[in-house]
């Protein structure tokens, strides 16, 4: 059967297009990041912006999966959308995703699975031009082995509506949860600091009642997470929060990035 391939649209804008540049960046990116001692994290919340702003937060979540390079087989990958409006949650009907790094894998059965559910559909427009899964797929390329995808472009939804996705695909070791979000947009850099700080806060408590959109893009799969993390009993720690004035830009109006772990 002939692939149907889900082409990268913000390679060569939110990161290199190069492979060898792509794979230096990110090395980069990992060098500087800290492990941090104690379980690989069995899901992560990390940023979605270009990799010259939030690409070192991002690695500070993803050098914690290094242990894991040969555990982790399979990867339940959920973003906001930022192109299309969209109530539910738009899976994909491509058999693999591409990057400058090669072609990653669906895994098609599951996402047939997931389509039975009410809020679950097949929508490829949702996922064409949409950043928010792009730019983790060159890092988790980076630090897994082989892995297959189960890619979700998530819009308007409840916290118990992707709860309901998640119990579908969690499964054990084999398998990782990564939550796509930026956090706050475009305030000036203290008053940024002190909000990110209290969307921090929600998360390590999963308090998924206190985020709204302006505290996190991904508010909706967040918060879909935290339902499901409090559900089940983990723990959610914060590992890097840091802004666009941090890394890249000015700070009279930044965007904020978190790197969150789940035990």
């Amino acid at each position: 059967m002939e692939k149907e391939i889900r082409k990268p649209a913000v390679a060569g804008t939110f990161y290199p297009n190069d492979a060898d540049e792509l794979k230096s960046t990110i090395q980069h990116f990992l060098s500087d990041a800290l492990p941090q001692e104690g379980p690989v994290p069995k899901a992560i919340i990390a940023p979605h912006a270009g990799y010259i702003y939030s690409g070192p937060v991002a690695a500070s979540a993803y050098i914690q999966l290094i242990p894991a390079r040969f555990t982790i087989k399979r990867v339940i990958l959920l973003g906001p959308s930022h192109r299309v409006p969209l109530h539910g949650l738009a899976a994909s009907s491509a058999s693999h995703f591409a990057t400058p790094l090669g072609l990653i894998p669906i895994e098609q059965p599951l996402v047939n699975k997931i389509c039975q559910l009410p809020q679950v559909a097949i929508n490829d427009q949702a996922h064409t031009q949409e950043h928010s899964l792009e730019v983790h797929l060159p890092f988790l390329q980076q630090v897994l082995d082989e892995f297959t995808l189960v890619p979700l472009v998530v819009g308007q939804t409840s916290p118990e509506q992707v709860n309901q996705v998640l119990s579908e695909l969690w499964d054990g070791k084999e398998t990782l949860v990564v939550i796509s979000s930026d956090l706050s947009h475009y305030h000036e850099y203290s008053i940024a600091k002190q909000l990110d700080q209290k969307t921090t806060d929600a998360i390590e408590h999963l308090a998924y009642q206190e985020i709204d959109y302006e505290n996190a893009c991904g508010r909706d799969p967040v918060n879909g997470l935290l339902h499901f993390a409090r559900q089940i009993g983990l723990k959610a720690d914060a590992v890097d929060v840091r802004n666009s004035g941090d890394t890249a830009g000015t700070r009279d109006q930044v965007v904020g990035y978190g790197a969150y772990l789940f035990h």
